[in-house]
């Protein structure tokens, strides 16, 4: 196995109540991935650019990079908040960005959220001015 194989994106096809496909460097069915793999990190983000599910933001841009075409990332306007583009891996229920931003666990399964996640928020979401 070549070292661009072994970092290659995976795609975990989470069936379970309906979810939709984590794709990247996804390490279980609670969306950890090789880059964020704490009991907290479960929580994956459709990204506003390709409307595809992301562990993380470093899983987008690997994957991306491998596109015959990459895409640019884009983040999710305020506009667009009410979207559903959080899925909670502890129980695969989706969140809109609003109810997601609002909370430190999941609202469904009370399953905690990484705190230290706010600390990436400007990569997904536009932060209010």
């Amino acid at each position: 196995m070549s070292d661009s194989d072994e970092t290659a994106p995976t795609e975990l096809g989470v069936t379970e109540m309906g979810a939709p496909t984590v794709y990247g460097a996804v390490l279980d069915a609670a969306t950890r991935c090789i880059h964020f793999h704490s009991e907290r990190d479960i929580v994956a983000i459709k990204f506003a650019c390709c409307r595809r599910y992301y562990p993380c933001f470093q899983c987008h841009d690997e994957a991306v990079r491998r596109e015959p075409t990459p895409h640019t990332t884009r983040r999710w306007p305020q506009v667009q908040w009410s979207e559903l583009a959080i899925l909670c891996g502890a129980c695969q229920r989706q969140l809109s960005i609003f109810e997601y931003r609002r909370v430190d666990r999941c609202p469904h399964c009370n399953a905690e959220f990484n705190p230290g996640c706010r600390l990436h928020a400007h990569l997904y979401f536009d932060e209010p001015q």
